[in-house]
């Protein structure tokens, strides 16, 4: 397995990531302490070392399964876990992204964890109300005392995360090297202004339910839009739909031409995108399945018909600026003759 730099740090990451909301059956679902072992030994023997949770994940039991796996292994593992959300009704400063859910999740954590330091820690959503300058100098804050050694941000707007990183540049505080979000052949929604903003500013970018919760593997084709029920089925109804069945049997055709399976091929679409798929296996098979797709090598014309059936329309202003009119109004009909151009979506 290689390895990548994640973002703009010189921390090296695996080009994938171990997922461990599974780790736990306190939810109704999921690996017992002993399959979870099996899991994180097998992910750490085939070279990975890029390994996410949070403070939330079945009930807090991801973290403590990891703190006990880790202990041998803790400076080999490039650890992130989260703050942000809540299992609690009753304390309104127990969520959200203000400094005393910060420093009380992190701290819990690294109870939890076993650790003194967390690799990278995630903002796990932007919760809207807390001032962006309080939540970058809090994590700051935490950085300089060695708490955390990098930060990240999962599902915000792209103008929050430039905002951010714009303000932690400008006043010397700890930027954001990572941007977490769901993104998948079914959900590409991302490229509209999320892919392009972390690609501009050089922020590494994870991809969490890269099987949009197990439609890829075409498994609900074989079971009729049926789901498997538990905590998570919510998480899976809305996605079953026509046109994501669409693009299932086409992952399931292609994947069965290729001679692999949907979800190696799904992945390697994803890294093709310059992504890292966070893998989140409850068995060992499908941990194996999913390591396999490293050794996966698709064709311009393998990619071109994933791109095809799962396309988007980018909307405005991409759209608008990207046609033919307004690129020979934009570019005086000399765009062809500019070298330089690192836009995909603009045609040469």
């Amino acid at each position: 397995m290689y390895y990548q730099l994640f973002g703009n740090s010189g921390l090296r990451v695996s080009p994938l990531c171990l997922g461990t909301m599974t780790f736990g059956k306190d939810w109704g679902w999921g690996s017992t302490a002993a399959e979870s072992k099996d899991i994180f030994d097998t992910f750490l023997e085939a070279g990975g070392n890029f390994i996410d949770t949070a403070d939330v994940y079945t009930e807090g039991s991801s973290e403590t399964i990891l703190g006990e796996l880790i202990q041998a292994e803790r400076d080999h593992i490039v650890l992130a876990t989260k703050y942000t959300l809540s299992n609690t009704t009753h304390n309104p400063n127990k969520s959200g992204n203000h400094r005393k859910n910060l420093v009380q999740s992190v701290e819990a954590s690294l109870k939890r964890l076993k650790t003194d330091y967390i690799d990278l820690l995630w903002v796990h959503a932007y919760d809207y109300l807390t001032p962006i300058e309080e939540m970058m100098r809090a994590l700051d804050d935490l950085v300089r005392a060695g708490k955390i050694l990098y930060t990240g941000i999962s599902d915000a707007p792209a103008w929050v995360v430039a905002r951010a990183n714009t303000i932690a540049e400008l006043r010397g505080w700890t930027p954001f090297i990572g941007n977490q979000l769901e993104y998948n052949l079914t959900e590409r929604t991302p490229e509209r202004e999320l892919l392009p903003m972390s690609n501009a500013l050089n922020i590494g970018v994870v991809a969490w339910s890269p099987l949009a919760a197990g439609i890829l593997t075409g498994k609900y084709l074989q079971e009729k839009g049926k789901g498997s029920g538990g905590r998570m089925e919510g998480t899976t109804s809305y996605r079953l739909n026509e046109k994501n069945e669409a693009i299932a049997r086409v992952v399931v055709d292609l994947a069965k031409e290729l001679g692999t399976s949907p979800a190696q091929l799904s992945l390697t679409w994803l890294s093709h995108k310059g992504v890292i798929p966070i893998i989140g296996a409850r068995t060992l098979d499908q941990l194996k399945d999913n390591l396999s797709s490293l050794e996966l090598k698709l064709d311009a014309s393998s990619i071109e018909k994933l791109d095809e059936v799962s396309a988007i329309p980018l909307g405005f202003p991409h759209d608008f600026v990207l046609r033919a009119g307004a690129q020979r109004m934009i570019y005086g009909d000399m765009v062809s003759k500019i070298k330089g151009n690192k836009n995909p979506n603009l045609k040469l």
